[in-house]
């Protein structure tokens, strides 16, 4: 059976001098453990590709880890979203059939993120781009993003939105009050990636994004980012009151697509297939910052049927993403 994950991640030398900088000062902190992770965050070469045979794992799609160019000033992000691409594209370059690639884009300038984009897909045949989350507290429902999603559908390609931190104002109001390490990953992996990413997707429901580019297709991972969940309560708000052309439940059905990422839990799985049906939902480990051979592991003791695991495993993947 084939296996193609999408939410794996690696760090180019631009981004861990520049965003990436605060990633290696929490890891010097954490020993040897996390000093092994972020040496797998650089490497997009044989070790990377010696631990997927190990696991079972035959192509990974790879995206620039968080917190991305989203933090960054337009010209800075420009800059490093060009290194970053560069540096993936020689990976994928040199192992074809192992690597794919997702853009990273500079969000703080909407109109060179979509020419970065085309460059990306027309000229390296990246199957997409990864944003990662807000700019500065701006959201993708803004107008001023419409470029991105533009392109994104005139190439035919999806937005991989990934999480990153709530705005500062929001950590101090709900995720505060404890100690940091406590409010960091209570704002954060803990929770707070979560909420923010689900309330993101919502928010660009909620702006028609989907009503104006209707073929626009965005990948979310942790088995949906809590979304499943409360999809059926989301269609509270009618679309008399919306002014959308579908029900919120619709859009999450039609336009979004999920991957695991990290989360191995049947229940949560099993929520989500009931919710979504089993053509939305894509493989991934989350590496490096999970296994890849437990989300292997967990793939292949899914109670669905062979078919259904075979389009988890693969087939979804290469109906998205051309592959």
């Amino acid at each position: 059976m084939r296996t193609i994950t999408l939410e794996e991640h690696f760090a180019s030398p631009g981004f861990l001098e520049g965003p990436g900088k605060e990633l290696k000062e929490q890891a010097s902190k954490f020993g040897a453990s996390a000093a092994q992770l972020m040496g797998r965050l650089g490497n997009v070469g044989d070790e990377r590709i010696a631990e997927m045979d190990a696991a079972g794992i035959d192509l990974q799609v790879l995206s620039l880890t968080s917190p991305g160019t989203e933090q960054l000033a337009a010209a800075d992000a420009v800059a490093l979203a060009r290194e970053t691409n560069d540096f993936l594209a020689a990976a994928v370059q040199k192992h074809p059939t192992r690597f794919a690639g997702f853009a990273a884009l500079p969000t703080a300038d909407p109109d060179k993120a979509a020419e970065e984009l085309e460059r990306m897909v027309r000229q390296h045949g990246f199957k997409g781009a990864v944003v990662n989350g807000h700019h500065r507290g701006r959201y993708l429902d803004d107008p001023f993003f419409r470029p991105i999603f533009e392109h994104a559908v005139e190439l035919k390609v999806p937005i991989y939105l990934h999480p990153t931190k709530p705005p500062k104002a929001v950590i101090e109001t709900s995720y505060a009050g404890f100690s940091p390490i406590v409010t960091d990953l209570l704002a954060g992996p803990g929770w707070g990636w979560h909420i923010e990413t689900a309330i993101h997707v919502i928010r660009i429901i909620l702006g028609g994004t989907f009503d104006r580019y209707p073929e626009l297709q965005i990948v979310i991972g942790h088995m949906g980012e809590g979304l499943p969940f409360m999809l059926q309560r989301l269609d509270v708000m009618p679309m008399a009151m919306t002014k959308l052309q579908r029900p919120m439940s619709a859009y999450l059905r039609e336009n979004i697509h999920y991957t695991f990422s990290g989360f191995n839990f049947t229940p949560t799985f099993l929520d989500l297939l009931l919710e979504v049906g089993v053509e939305r939902i894509l493989f991934s480990a989350d590496y490096p910052y999970a296994s890849m051979a437990a989300a292997r592991s967990f793939l292949d003791r899914l109670p669905v049927s062979a078919a259904d695991r075979e389009r988890i495993a693969h087939g979804n993947a290469e109906r998205l993403l051309g592959l």
